[in-house]
């Protein structure tokens, strides 16, 4: 691909809650890591300096300052909103990013007082986990932004039915890098470290442990699985709210040592190589990077019909499609990937191409650098 031909940086100044483990906090990661440093002056902003991905970070030279804010309407977030207009205007941003409920409501009409020529907001949801209040503040706060930035169609759609300008909202899809092999080796080594037998076959969920991700009626297709497949195991990788209540579930249930709950990894595409079924029991999704990172590792994937799943996997041709909140459904496609090992492999090395031709990292930052372009051209500055 061919890189934006430009006399002189564009000022951008992407902003995110905090840089812990999630699907847009990866996202944004991924463009920092890959957006061009000889056409974009890049600094990295967020609500809280913490979280996982600070590590891969270090590498990158741009600033990453924080504002800390309080609630919305507190006077620590007030002191913080001056904070940023300041910033703005001393480093002559051009365009202001920001990713997610808090920071939109917080950036958006800030950079625009501030003065920044562009303002981007993303929302990469479908606002279930918002109170309507907070769903009737962002759609004003965004009416303020240059343009809406989301990762799916089924986004797009929520956003015109909730009353959105459908002109000012741009679709980019997610992108992600592609695993390397050198997990391949540690299979018995963490097995061992999981409790888990080494002839066990394994099925996963990796998400974040929240109401809306659908984790219970994962477990409850397990233990209907578990009764039909001795030598399978099932695992929950991830953090959240909901453990200990879905791990009292699971107790409930009797699935005993057949599962286990991992906690927050790091270690995803070592994980990723010792399962054989890949699950995403989501009652709300935009595009899941779980989901992406299963098929580019080669995993048959199961996913409810929700949000932007179907735009990532074709029912039956890559990978396995099933209502949400239906139990009975998810353990019947994931039985049929057990014992049909040949659709399996087939699914899993249909969804690797599918992922390779339409959510690479490269792909997402050329059209995320220009989008930026075109904004920034429609105003006159370059």
């Amino acid at each position: 691909m061919t890189r934006i031909a430009q006399s002189k940086k564009i000022r951008l100044l992407q902003m995110l809650t905090n840089f812990h483990i999630g699907g847009t906090e990866r996202q944004v990661a991924n463009l920092a890591l890959g957006i061009d440093p000889s056409h974009f002056d890049l600094h990295l902003a967020c609500l809280r300096h913490s979280g996982e991905l600070l590590a891969e970070l270090e590498t990158l030279r741009a600033p990453r300052p924080e504002f800390r804010i309080g609630s919305l309407y507190s006077p620590r977030t007030f002191w913080q909103g001056l904070r940023l207009a300041h910033y703005v205007r001393r480093n002559l941003i051009q365009i202001v990013h920001s990713y997610g409920f808090y920071p939109n409501v917080f950036a958006v009409p800030i950079a625009r007082l501030a003065g920044a020529s562009i303002v981007v907001a993303s929302i990469r949801n479908t606002c279930d986990l918002l109170t309507p209040m907070q769903r009737r503040l962002q759609k004003m706060v965004c009416r303020l932004a240059d343009c809406v930035l989301v990762n799916a169609q089924a986004i797009r759609e929520n956003l015109i039915e909730q009353g959105y300008d459908p002109n000012s909202i741009v679709v980019i899809r997610n992108g992600i890098t592609f695993p390397k092999s050198a997990g391949k080796g540690r299979g018995s080594a963490l097995r061992q470290e999981l409790g888990l037998p080494l002839s066990a076959r394994l099925v996963a969920v990796f998400s974040r442990l929240n109401r809306m991700k659908g984790v219970q009626y994962f477990l409850d297709a397990a233990i209907v699985l578990a009764r039909r497949f001795p030598d399978v195991c099932f695992l929950v990788v991830g953090d959240g709210g909901s453990k200990k209540e879905l791990e009292e579930h699971a107790r409930r249930l009797g699935l005993g040592q057949r599962i286990v709950f991992t906690g927050f990894r790091g270690d995803v595409p070592d994980l990723l190589c010792e399962v054989a079924v890949s699950v995403l029991p989501s009652l709300s999704e935009g595009t899941s990077n779980t989901l992406l990172e299963s098929m580019a590792a080669g995993i048959p994937v199961i996913a409810t019909t929700v949000g932007g799943n179907p735009e990532v996997i074709q029912d039956g041709i890559s990978g396995l499609l099933v209502p949400p909140r239906d139990s009975g459904a998810l353990a019947a496609a994931t039985a049929r990937l057990l014992e049909d090992g040949d659709l399996a492999l087939r699914l899993g090395r249909a969804g690797m191409r599918r992922v390779s031709e339409l959510f690479s990292i490269e792909g997402s930052v050329h059209e995320t650098e220009h989008l930026y372009q075109r904004l920034v051209e429609a105003k006159g500055h370059i």
